[in-house]
């Protein structure tokens, strides 16, 4: 490949991590094509951007991208790929999956990842990953949490209100 063609490839792949607010770098070396065919239309059906890159592009793609991703450099060996995403828990739950619906396949194996402007390092920190909720369902546990008591309030009112007619009925007929 000649050094034009790689630092396009690098303006492309730099412009992609640029679009998407989440990052996830994983290992899926090892899947067979059924396997790598299965995981690709998970990740279509999720929205989550699946792309296998050499790990020097992806290097020089995310130094030119502007953020400081060097957290992350020290898990770029061996096979990796990076998964984008709007949605910052998309690709946890996609590795996840994958891995309970392939019952004896450990891949992919997540290396890092970068959620909500932090890092995270390791395979342990899946089930963290997760379990993290993405900025819609935040904003609708608070408005959860601010209409329970205004239905609280409304329905005492409406349940003292009938109670209020019942004693005033009884209190109406005992007095005939």
């Amino acid at each position: 490949m000649r050094i034009e063609q790689k630092n396009q490839l690098i303006d492309s792949l730099c412009e992609e991590i640029k679009a998407y607010p989440h990052l996830y770098i994983a290992d899926i070396g090892g899947l067979n094509s059924v396997q790598t065919s299965k995981l690709r239309r998970s990740a279509f059906r999720k929205e989550v951007k699946l792309e296998v890159v050499k790990n020097t592009l992806l290097i020089k793609a995310l130094e030119k991208s502007g953020m400081d991703y060097s957290e992350l450099f020290g898990v770029i060996k061996g096979e990796s790929c990076i998964m984008l995403s709007n949605i910052n828990n998309a690709p946890a739950k996609l590795i996840k999956d994958f891995r309970a619906a392939e019952k004896n396949c450990p891949k992919p194996v997540l290396k890092g990842a970068y959620v909500e402007e932090c890092f995270y390092v390791g395979e342990q920190h899946l089930d963290a990953l997760v379990n993290i909720k993405s900025k819609n369902e935040l904003i609708a546990d608070v408005i959860a949490l601010l209409q329970s008591p205004a239905k609280n309030v409304i329905s005492g009112l409406q349940s003292a209100g009938n109670t209020i007619c019942g004693v005033l009925e009884t209190l109406s007929e005992k007095a005939e």
